[in-house]
């Protein structure tokens, strides 16, 4: 990373095709992103997903990048006519597209001479942005401002992000510890739950459900930056269930 803060540093992630909206193709890279920026301190903050329109793909950028630290855009820099990104990236900041040589000479090494129109596109970055390594195969991705434009495959989303953590500024990581409740539902769970989340708003409170053969409840998961707070925050949650009448309640080794 470029830099350790203690304030909080936050992204947004802007997935980018007609294919996810119609639910062709499930959406795996925005959980991929939302770990991988979690190791180093960068909190995911919001999620849009658009379709491949110039106009909509450029409003959403401009509002996300306006908001967030940092604007990690997935799809829609292939060869085809609708892989329009780099146009929208480009038209968001005013800028002019170009052929960029390095991609060109990439390309040249890999297919010769035969650079159709198709894979010319993949060489377009916007005038002033710098290139992602792309360590799977094919064209890297680029970043201009605080916006990364990754590829949309999957696999090779994940290695373009090997690119783009070192040159994020990141915060304190965050950590999380479970509190696992049998045999109560969220009903009973939901008074204590509430008033220690409440009383520790720097701290991300969540119940998640569980139902099986053997038996039901919820895994209670606390979030936060500092461990000696997050410790205390998990016996002060503890005590709380207990003290609405819960027995069932032991700390977990989160998944």
């Amino acid at each position: 990373m470029s830099g350790v803060s203690d304030e909080r540093v936050t992204a947004a992630v802007l997935v980018i095709g007609d294919e996810i909206l119609s639910g062709r193709t499930q959406d795996t890279n925005t959980r991929d992103i939302a770990r991988y920026l979690s190791v180093i301190g960068v909190d995911l903050a919001e999620t849009r997903t658009v379709p491949d329109v110039l106009e909509e793909i450029v409003a959403a950028l401009n509002a996300l990048r306006e908001r967030y630290d940092y604007v990690v855009t997935t799809g829609g820099i292939g060869p085809t006519h609708d892989d329009i990104t780099a146009d929208a990236v480009a038209a968001a900041f005013g800028v002019e597209l170009h052929e960029h040589p390095d991609i060109l000479a990439m390309m040249e090494a890999r297919w010769g001479g035969e650079l159709t129109p198709a894979r010319r596109r993949m060489a377009r970055v916007p005038v002033g942005g710098d290139l992602v390594k792309n360590p799977v195969q094919g064209p890297p991705g680029f970043t201009i401002g605080n916006v990364f434009t990754l590829a949309g495959v999957p696999s090779i989303m994940r290695g373009m992000l090997e690119d783009v953590g070192p040159r994020m500024r990141g915060g304190r990581p965050t950590v999380s510890r479970t509190v696992r409740v049998e045999g109560s539902g969220e009903g009973v769970i939901a008074a204590p739950l509430e008033a220690v989340a409440k009383a520790h708003p720097d701290m991300s409170l969540g119940s998640y459900p569980f139902f099986g053969a053997d038996g039901y409840g919820s895994n209670l998961v606390v979030r936060g930056r500092d461990t000696e707070v997050l410790g205390a925050v998990v016996i002060e949650l503890i005590a709380a269930l207990k003290g609405a009448g819960i027995e069932n309640v032991r700390e977990i080794e989160a998944a």
